[in-house]
């Protein structure tokens, strides 16, 4: 993919915005240069390269729940070994599912598999069966790392490594003396990672990300000065998806320790953590930022508080859009703490947009500015006509980041892609005179469900399988605590007995938990256009009224 050209003289140096292109420019201060495209190099060796020697004496990795640690040393020793165990097991360019809960051994895995050349494809563990067998046709992968929780979801014959069996464990110590394997086979545009996202189609596309575009997402850490003592990032983000995935590695390069709990996520718990861990940084989704919010007010209501969260300087939030309320609420909660939003795609390996700086956190409503090396533009949807700051429309990206494509479906990758490097975002936004994002509302009608995106048309498929429903539709509502919920408007066949719970029980057992329906309207009928697309904010705006006129 193309990377992003260097400024020309003719851009503001307050928007970042060229006229002359119609294209904004990132205006950060670039890191070390990226490495020659033509040099051999995985991540983990670019990645270790950051790291001092000594080695840090702290952790590397820490689960609060357990009190189990790693360090620096045995984090690399461990990454030698598993990579020379696997070598007779998986080949450069195989692809290898990871089907997991937060464990601290899964940073190991990711960088043994990627040191070897394999693709890691991390897996939400809570998929169903189903729901597996469509990622396995997805990626063709040659083997799958589980648990005793996650394997029975896969078919009897399927090649498996649990992570929590004593093989495993006896893999990370085999060798104590063996080396990495060198990097002359991989190439930075060899991919190392497909992440799972829904299209509008409805279909979970495979995005494939390069060695190339994890490096450019911890090259910025190369300007950035070390901090004495290091950082303690807790990461509260799921390990699968494309926040905590990068998360976890970059913390490796910054020579931090990142919390990792191997428990589901809880405000006390958390609050525990960092008051006896003294957590520094926090990784966070909306619907984590509003849990901790909440157990930190009803300490304040009480006039006793029971965590100590003075240590934490600053937070980050992504996955998901967050209301200044919120924002307010939080910054009351946590009054030493500066919440930094962003803002990313699967197919951007993450963030494009972040703000970074005290006064960057002051602009409530905007998820900031271009991050280093990143374009951007704001696109007429209709004519295709690159629109001027503060003009509303597409936003689309380019940059070192931006995917190879989708795996297996040139077709999306064509309409998602263009031929110089543009990822059409889907998302409706303006860029102000400032070079601020915001971000309006997604003309791609994907549902967030704290932080999961979860496809309409998926769902609308499944409920058109049962016997009792002729047709059906699915929007997204507004929700305190989840961000949205998919909501069904269903039409039953006549003299149909059928009713929401039963709807509801139907759809629940054959999808993951974040993409159940939350609630059902029956309908007469469901609104559509005369091409026959259905008119989803046609029927949000008949079913709730006066909710929806505060969207």
């Amino acid at each position: 993919m193309a990377e992003a050209a260097p400024p020309a003289p003719s851009v503001d140096p307050r928007s970042g915005f060229c006229a002359e292109t119609r294209t904004f420019h990132s205006l950060r201060s670039p890191p070390t240069r990226l490495p020659p495209q033509s040099l051999p190099l995985s991540f983990p060796s670019f990645l270790f390269s950051f790291l001092p020697s000594p080695l840090p004496c702290h952790p590397a990795f820490l689960d609060p729940s357990t009190h189990d640690s790693i360090s620096f040393p045995s984090l690399l020793s461990n990454v030698r070994s598993l990579s020379f165990a696997l070598r007779p097991k998986i080949s450069k360019g195989d692809v290898a599912l990871v089907v997991s809960p937060p464990r601290l051994d899964l940073p190991i895995l990711y960088l043994s598999l990627l040191s070897l050349g394999a693709v890691v494809s991390p897996v939400n563990p809570v998929s169903t069966s189903s729901e597996i067998s469509r990622l396995v046709e997805l990626s063709s992968p040659s083997l799958a790392f589980a648990t005793s929780s996650t394997a029975p979801k896969f078919p009897p014959d399927f090649p498996l490594v649990l992570l929590d069996s004593p093989y495993f464990q006896s893999l990370l110590n085999a060798e104590s003396g063996v080396h990495i394997p060198e990097d002359e086979d991989i190439r930075q545009s060899d991919t190392a990672a497909i992440m799972y996202s829904s299209g509008t189609s409805g279909l979970v596309k495979g995005v494939a990300l390069s060695h190339r575009n994890l490096i450019a997402q911890v090259a910025p850490l190369a300007s950035e000065p070390a901090t004495r003592p290091a950082p303690v990032l807790m990461i509260t983000v799921p390990l699968f998806h494309v926040y905590g995935f990068v998360f976890c590695l970059k913390t490796v390069a910054a020579g931090e320790t990142a919390v990792i709990s191997s428990a589901r996520f809880d405000a006390w718990r958390t609050l525990e953590a960092i008051s006896r861990f003294r957590v520094t940084n926090l990784a966070l989704a909306p619907p984590g930022v509003l849990a901790l919010v909440g157990a930190r007010e009803k300490e304040q209501a009480a006039k006793k508080s029971r965590s100590d969260v003075s240590s934490v300087k600053a937070a980050s939030c992504g996955g998901a859009p967050i209301g200044t309320d919120l924002i307010r609420r939080f910054l009351a909660a946590f009054p030493h703490t500066r919440l930094a939003q962003g803002y990313g795609m699967t197919e951007s390996t993450g963030g494009a947009f972040r703000s970074e700086s005290p006064e960057e956190n002051q602009r409530l409503g905007s998820v900031g500015r271009l991050v280093w090396g990143m374009e951007a533009r704001i696109v007429d949807p209709v004519t295709g006509v690159a629109l001027s700051p503060s003009m509303q429309g597409e936003l689309w990206i380019r940059g070192p980041t931006i995917m190879q494509g989708y795996i297996g479906d040139d077709l999306s990758t064509s309409a998602t892609l263009d031929s110089e490097g543009w990822l059409k975002t889907g998302d409706l936004c303006y860029i102000d005179e400032d070079g601020f994002l915001v971000l309006l509302d997604r003309l791609k009608e994907l549902i967030k469900y704290k932080g999961y995106q979860v496809a309409p048309a998926e769902l609308e498929s499944l409920l058109q399988t049962h016997p009792d429903i002729i047709e059906a539709a699915v929007v997204p509502y507004p929700d305190e605590q989840a961000g949205q919920i998919p909501v069904a408007f269903v039409l039953r066949k006549p003299h149909s007995i059928l009713n929401e719970a039963q709807i509801m029980e139907f759809v629940g057992k054959q999808v993951a938990p974040y993409k159940k329906i939350r609630r059902v309207i029956f309908v007469n009928s469901i609104q559509k256009n005369a091409a026959g697309k259905i008119l989803r904010k046609d029927l949000t705006k008949l079913a709730f009224p006066v909710t929806n006129s505060k969207m």
